[in-house]
């Protein structure tokens, strides 16, 4: 998990699972420029209607959840440890 955390492109992945984070960066960062060409992508990569709709809501969520975060200078909880410094 830390490798997908610390640079997905070059983590052990599945061709589909390296779409899928594919999609969520660009749902993230040029949201605007997806079209239904990527949406082929993910169904040539075996992901059907509905688990493209969950991960997008999923994706969607998290940008979402972070940009209020963000907005409104919450700080991480205190118990919540950096990645990859175990426990």
């Amino acid at each position: 998990m830390e490798s997908i955390a610390a640079d997905w492109r070059t983590a052990c992945l599945t061709d589909a699972d390296r779409a899928l984070c594919s999609h969520a960066v660009a749902l993230t960062r040029h949201q605007h420029d997806v079209t239904p060409a990527d949406l082929d992508i993910l169904r040539s990569h075996g992901f059907d209607d509905v688990a493209i709709h969950d991960a997008t809501q999923v994706i969607a969520y998290f940008n979402y959840i972070t940009r209020i975060a963000n907005g409104l200078g919450v700080q991480p909880e205190a118990f919540v440890r950096p990645w990859g410094s175990g426990q």
